[in-house]
């Protein structure tokens, strides 16, 4: 943010020491120093707010994102279920026609074909 070399640090210093004098420059150094902590701990805990709040809004994207794709999945899944009710009600018909090729099957007397013997050689 601010371009400061070490020469202007150190002129900036010593305009300081001329200004407040040595005797009270400890006392100013160490209220700069809380003042300085306590601004770095505000950008920090206001910093960590923004990124909960990106990491929110991203997740609540993602969860309506991911909601309509299920919404998509039970509509897929209700038109597949349609089609088998549908195959089944078809098959109903078919059922009756196999089990009745199976009633007239063992009704009837048919006897397997028998198996032509082999001839002795003897």
């Amino acid at each position: 943010m601010f371009d400061f070399g070490f020469w202007e640090l150190a002129l900036i210093m010593v305009v300081v020491l001329l200004v407040v004098g040595p005797e009270r420059l400890p006392r100013l150094a160490a209220q700069a120093g809380h003042w300085f902590g306590k601004a770095k701990r505000t950008l920090t805990a206001f910093r960590a707010d923004i990124e909960s709040e990106i990491r929110a809004s991203e997740l609540k994207e993602m969860l309506e994102k991911q909601q309509s794709e299920i919404g998509e999945l039970k509509s897929i899944l209700k038109d597949t279920q349609r089609e088998i009710e549908e195959d089944f009600e078809d098959d109903d018909d078919d059922d009756s026609l196999v089990a009745a090729v199976e009633k007239q099957i063992e009704s009837s007397d048919t006897k397997p074909a028998p198996t032509a013997e082999k001839p002795n050689g003897d």
